[in-house]
C-alpha cells in the first residue's frame, strides 16, 4: 500500500562555486564546511543531482521515486503528459560573493537537438543585495553579432552589456538567448525550466586556485543568443497582503508573491503541483492531520492531489510557484 502524499521537503544540495560565499550557510542557514558556497538546489530533478525528501513517511525518496510512483498526482495531469517522469522546475538560492560569468541559455529546440534537454528559461527574485550590487540584464544599446564578436574578441564585452542596480525584492525573467550574469553581492532565489545548460560567454579573465581559465562556451553560444529581445525583463508586481500578486506567468512557469500576515485558505485548482519559496519570515502549511513549517531559505513541494489547504503566518512572504 502506498503512502499518501503530504507537503514535501527535501534536503539542499550545496554547490561550491569559484565565485560563491558564505550567505547561504549564514543568512538561510544552509549546512556546509566548504568556503564558497554558490548555489543551494531546493528541489532539483536534474541527472546526477536529484533531491530526497527530508520529511514524513517518504523520507529517504528521491523526486525521481516518488514521480515514478505518483505520476499525476505529484505533479497534476496535464504536466505528466508532457513531461512524464521528469520533473519540470529547478528551484535554487544562489549567492553571488563575486561576478558571475556572462552566460545565456538555449531554447527548447536548440537544447533538445544538441544536449538533449529542455531549455533554461528563468527567473530571479532578489533576496538581499549588497549597496551597489547590480545584475546584468542584455545589452546596453542595439547589437549585432558582427559588434558581439568584435568585443567578444577584443574583450570588451562589458561596455556593450545592460548593468542593473538592484535591492531586496526586485524581479528579473530571463528568457532563453537573453545575455546575463549575477553580480557581486546579491543572493537570489531563481526558478527555471529543469536544465542544467549554461552557455558561459565571458569569464573575466579569471583563474581558480590552480591557475586555471574556465571553458568558454563562444562556439555554441554566438547562433543561441537572441540580438533583437525587447528590454522587458524588469518585473513589476504588487503586494496586496494575503493574496497571490502575480510576478510572471510564462509557459513553463507561473510565480506569485504573497505576503502573508494572517491564515489563509488555498485552493488548488491549476491541476499541478504547488512550491511554495520562503523569502522572508515563516510559515504553517496546514492540512487535515498534517502540518509543515518553513522558514525563509526553505522550500516546500505541494502535490497536485491536494487540493485543500491553508498557509498560516503574522509575517511570512512567499513566492508561490506552479505549472
Amino acid at each position: 500500500m502506498r503512502n499518501h502524499l503530504y507537503p514535501l521537503k527535501f534536503h539542499p544540495i550545496l554547490k561550491e562555486k569559484i565565485w560563491g560565499g558564505t550567505k547561504l550557510k549564514t543568512i538561510l542557514n544552509k549546512k556546509s564546511d566548504a568556503p564558497n558556497v554558490g548555489e543551494s538546489w531546493e528541489i532539483s530533478d536534474v541527472n546526477n543531482d536529484t533531491s530526497i525528501v527530508s520529511n514524513g513517511e517518504l523520507k529517504g525518496s528521491t523526486l525521481k521515486q516518488i514521480l515514478s510512483s505518483y505520476q499525476d498526482e505529484l505533479i497534476g495531469k496535464k504536466n505528466f503528459k508532457v513531461f512524464g517522469e521528469q520533473f519540470p522546475l529547478l528551484i535554487k538560492f544562489i549567492d553571488a560573493k563575486e561576478d558571475l560569468s556572462i552566460q545565456l541559455h538555449p531554447n527548447d529546440e536548440l537544447a533538445a537537438k544538441r544536449h538533449n534537454s529542455f531549455g533554461k528559461t528563468e527567473m530571479w527574485y532578489v533576496m538581499q543585495a549588497d549597496e551597489g550590487a547590480n545584475l546584468i540584464v542584455g545589452f546596453n544599446q542595439k547589437v549585432t553579432s558582427e559588434l558581439y564578436l568584435k568585443h567578444l574578441k577584443d574583450k570588451t564585452l562589458p561596455e556593450i552589456l545592460n548593468f542593473e542596480k538592484v535591492t531586496e525584492g526586485d524581479a528579473y525573467f530571463i528568457e532563453v538567448g537573453r545575455v546575463h550574469a549575477i553580480g557581486a553581492g546579491v543572493m537570489l532565489a531563481e526558478i527555471q525550466q529543469t536544465s542544467d545548460i549554461t552557455y558561459r560567454v565571458y569569464d573575466w579573465d579569471r583563474k581558480d586556485d590552480k591557475g586555471n581559465v574556465r571553458e568558454l562556451h563562444n562556439n555554441l553560444a554566438t547562433d543561441a543568443i537572441d540580438f533583437g529581445m525587447d528590454d522587458n525583463f524588469r518585473l513589476s508586481y504588487n503586494e496586496e497582503e494575503n493574496h497571490s500578486n502575480k510576478i510572471v506567468v510564462c509557459p513553463y512557469f507561473t510565480t506569485n508573491v504573497i505576503k502573508l500576515t494572517k491564515t489563509i485558505s488555498k485552493e488548488n485548482t491549476f491541476d499541478s503541483f504547488i512550491i511554495y519559496i520562503c523569502v522572508e519570515g515563516a510559515a504553517d502549511i496546514i492540512m487535515d492531520h498534517f502540518s509543515e513549517t518553513i522558514i525563509k531559505g526553505e522550500t516546500i513541494l505541494i502535490p497536485a492531489a491536494i487540493k485543500h489547504f491553508k498557509l498560516e503566518s503574522n509575517n511570512a512572504k512567499l513566492l508561490e510557484v506552479y505549472v
